[in-house]
């Protein structure tokens, strides 16, 4: 997608081109483009080209180990990665966080976490959701009470994306159970082979294992662990929301998941032309390249505002809204271009070992993205959620 880039981006374009071209496996790049599962193996291997190149973090400061890329650096990675069927690098650890430990962490916790993330040492997922504490998050009930040195916890997390390959969760633990709902949550980093924590996995309706609930029996982590102050981590968490929010947004993903569509819709016979000259299908299909080009220029204002040091504040939730939806419209669209083809969505059909029906359009993982994609308007903070933010902000309500 050309946004008028200078001499020098366009420089930089060609700098990620070739590093694609030359340092990113065939075979990754390959699961990818045909929708197939990655292994832990496959994302580790990923991880390391990127940290080897010094392109893993690209919105971590310099001191801190990143690239320090400014807003259209960062899209033009994102859009050249998407593009080449590149793995999406895990982001609790990069993205999530790592910005809250830069902002608010010890001096202690940013040296000894900080280049754990990098190096893969560390592999972290996310202790938000609980089965009462979705969307109205504040409710959340996992206790952690303070005993000497340590915080012991019991509770339960859910929803746990990847928790079964990570060795550490980030957690939102109730502190001090009188306050009001936001004011007794502190912010626990905690070690999963600790005794006392379980992960049970949720087998998707795919038959693949994404997402799990996490169980934590009088478990103990050192005060140490604490990030910030206790019964502040409210204000960690909503820090942290903002940039999975963008992240979630995807509009490098969104990107590269249109240009199939297009490719798709021109190979694909309707009436004996092309689908792509069917009007209505090409209405569709333009009213979501412009809303695309339009969100993917308020994604460059809202990561600007970002590398200032700033966390983006309603723009978040705005993008997170537009995105999911405008990622769900190209899912959708893709299903309805491929037709039949896209029935057979369960493991074998994505993994190539259904024969019954031939598929000249690679349709395979079409029918498996148009389901699991149906949870992005939700994660991260549901869409009618953020509406309710947004609608509050604009009108004058505050945050």
């Amino acid at each position: 997608m050309d946004l008028s880039y200078t001499t020098e981006e366009l420089a930089f374009r060609d700098e990620v081109r070739t590093f694609l071209q030359e340092d990113l496996p065939n075979d990754l790049s390959e699961k990818v483009r045909l929708g197939q599962d990655l292994a832990k193996s496959d994302m580790e291997r990923w991880h390391a080209i990127l940290n080897n190149r010094g392109w893993l973090a690209p919105n971590w400061p310099k001191e801190f180990g990143g690239a320090e890329w400014n807003a259209v650096q960062r899209h033009i990675f994102e859009e050249e990665a998407a593009m080449a069927n590149a793995p999406r690098i895990v982001p609790f650890g990069l993205s999530m966080l790592a910005p809250v430990l830069q902002k608010f962490g010890s001096k202690g916790q940013q040296d000894y976490w900080l280049p754990r993330i990098l190096s893969g040492e560390d592999w972290w997922c996310q202790g938000y959701s609980e089965p009462g504490a979705g969307s109205d998050l504040a409710s959340l009930k996992m206790k952690a009470v303070r005993n000497g040195d340590h915080y012991v916890c019991n509770g339960q997390k859910t929803w746990t994306t990847l928790g079964q390959h990570a060795n550490m969760i980030f957690c939102l633990v109730r502190t001090d159970p009188d306050a009001k709902q936001q004011e007794g949550i502190s912010f626990l980093l905690i070690d999963m082979n600790t005794p006392g924590v379980e992960v049970r996995p949720i087998i998707l309706l795919d038959g693949t294992h994404e997402v799990n609930e996490v169980w934590f029996n009088d478990v103990k982590v050192p005060v140490d662990n604490l990030v910030g102050e206790e019964n502040k981590g409210w204000t960690y968490a909503k820090y942290l929301l903002t940039h999975e929010r963008t992240n979630i947004a995807g509009v490098g993903f969104s990107q590269a998941e249109l240009a199939s569509v297009k490719r798709i819709a021109k190979a694909a016979n309707h009436n004996g032309k092309p689908l792509i000259q069917n009007p209505a299908f090409a209405a569709r299909l333009a009213q979501i390249e412009i809303d695309l080009r339009a969100m993917a220029t308020t994604n460059l204002r809202i990561i600007s505002k970002a590398a200032a040091g700033g966390a983006p504040g309603v723009e978040a939730s705005m993008l997170k809204v537009k995105g999911t939806e405008i990622r769900q419209e190209i899912n959708d669209l893709a299903r309805r271009a491929v037709g039949p083809y896209a029935m057979p969505f369960a493991s074998e059909a994505i993994e190539g070992t259904n024969d019954m029906i031939p598929d000249p359009y690679e349709a395979g993982p079409v029918a498996a993205d148009y389901f699991n994609n149906r949870k992005l308007s939700i994660f991260g903070g549901s869409n009618e959620i953020q509406k309710g933010i947004i609608a509050k902000v604009t009108m004058g309500g505050g945050r």
